[in-house]
């Protein structure tokens, strides 16, 4: 089935469109589609784009990218969400590869060293916003604001794993039975769509469940996820960098509810801690480097990934073994968004009623506030500190070892996005300038 009116060739064009301007994370990306697909094509109705917006707020793994595949899903089939998913992250995939590329070649060059600097700075202010935004919208009641608490505690004080902290919050939830407030409720009358004028007439073979579709995708899909790592263990053997970088975003692809920032954290514990991949201020680069290209956040999984392979190439050129460590932490992360999609998308949709489930997706965003402010701090820890002590699970800073420079960059960040409003690009790319200005200025400046 195409969707009557729309020309699958039409619809790629206009998927191309939106992944060109998919940027500001993914409620500026989800923003983009309703102008597009609802207010502009009219293509959806209004209560139909919530509707699926709500699906994909249950499962794990970017939001924004997994609404263009289920919409395209809707409209024309596998291919059509085929299509349309790839179209929305490809425009990061080689942006985001370039400049991984630069900054592993040059990022030791000092001008590229100034202008990363002035990066890290700014996106502690990126991340607080974050915190602020997402609380409000969250923390509608005591036992929400509970929720957030125990889990900054749990993660900061006790460096308990991030699928840990969401399991315990979706559970609290679903026990508790919290009503999820603020919801997307707004917006269920108003014009249809022309899909739901479609559906009106008919629902369509590949929307109504299915046991042996769903076998067969799920078969698929999972051989197509796990095929890199499956192909660097017979190739390579045990214990490669391939495989690892593969398993570890492929862990992340189950845990990444609450979204990019949130996630963060767990790929920071692991990255940095356990595989030593990348330094801590090498974190803010790429999560830097990820808000100023378009795509999900979440895409920051091929900076590490690049980084990861670039510095274990083996007999490989490091720039060759670090597009493919790239490549591969990218299809390993993204590759569950589309299973998720073809495969449950029928069944969520009976479930989107459910109000325990609503509770227990309260209880995950509100233990996310929480996760998300562990990450400002940890982060403003290694970048306005040059040294630090760890006590226990905690890491301290050194009250003498402030990093003037760096806090004067991210307390100026801070006031335009939170006085002024500036936009993210735009607070970027004056702090990376400020970077750069300060390294002219000398080393009693930068």
């Amino acid at each position: 089935m195409s969707l009557p009116g729309v020309s699958f060739r039409e619809a790629v064009r206009t998927w191309a469109r939106i992944a060109l301007l998919s940027f500001g994370g993914p409620a500026g990306q989800i923003a983009v589609m309703h102008r597009i697909l609802v207010e502009e094509k009219k293509w959806i109705s209004e209560r139909r784009f919530l509707h699926a917006l709500n699906y994909c707020m249950l499962l794990p793994g970017p939001e924004a990218q997994q609404l263009a595949v289920y919409i395209g899903w809707l409209m024309h089939r596998i291919r059509g969400g085929i299509v349309s998913g790839t179209l929305f992250i490809l425009p990061g995939l080689v942006s985001l590869g370039i400049l991984s590329w630069v900054y592993a070649a040059y990022g030791q060059v000092a001008w590229v060293a100034a202008l990363f600097f002035g990066l890290k700075a700014a996106v502690l202010a990126i991340v607080l916003d974050a915190v602020v935004r997402i609380g409000r919208r969250a923390l509608k009641s005591r036992a929400l604001i509970g929720v957030a608490a125990a889990a900054f505690v749990a993660i900061f004080v006790f460096a308990v794993p991030f699928p840990l902290i969401i399991a315990a919050a979706a559970g609290f939830g679903w026990l508790a039975g919290e009503a999820r407030s603020g919801g997307h409720d707004a917006g269920q009358a108003g014009e249809e769509g022309l899909i739901d004028e479609a559906f009106a007439r008919g629902l369509p073979k590949h929307v109504r469940p299915s046991a042996r579709r769903l076998v067969a995708i799920a078969a698929v899909g999972g051989l197509l996820w796990f095929a890199p790592l499956l192909i660097a263990l017979a190739v390579l053997g045990p214990g490669n960098v391939y495989a690892a970088v593969a398993v570890f975003n492929a862990k992340m692809a189950v845990f990444t509810f609450g979204g990019a920032y949130a996630v963060l954290s767990y790929m920071a514990q692991q990255a940095v801690e356990h595989y030593h991949w990348l330094k801590p201020d090498e974190m803010l680069v790429g999560l830097g480097l990820a808000e100023t290209t378009p795509g999900p956040l979440i895409s920051v999984v091929q900076f590490v990934g690049f980084l990861a392979a670039a510095r274990q190439p083996g007999t490989l050129d490091p720039m060759i073994a670090g597009s493919l460590g790239g490549l591969i932490a990218m299809w390993s992360t993204f590759v569950p968004s589309f299973l998720w999609i073809f495969a449950g998308g029928p069944y969520v949709e009976a479930l989107t009623g459910n109000k325990r489930l609503s509770a227990a997706l309260s209880g995950v965003t509100a233990a996310v506030v929480g996760v998300i402010l562990n990450l400002a701090i940890w982060l403003a820890l290694h970048v306005l500190f040059k040294r630090m002590i760890t006590i226990g699970f905690v890491s301290l800073p050194v009250p003498d070892s402030v990093n003037w420079a760096a806090l004067a960059i991210a307390l100026a960040a801070m006031v335009a996005i939170f006085r002024f409003r500036a936009g993210v690009i735009a607070v970027l790319a004056a702090s990376c300038g400020a970077g750069v200005i300060l390294h002219l200025l000398g080393p009693a400046w930068s």
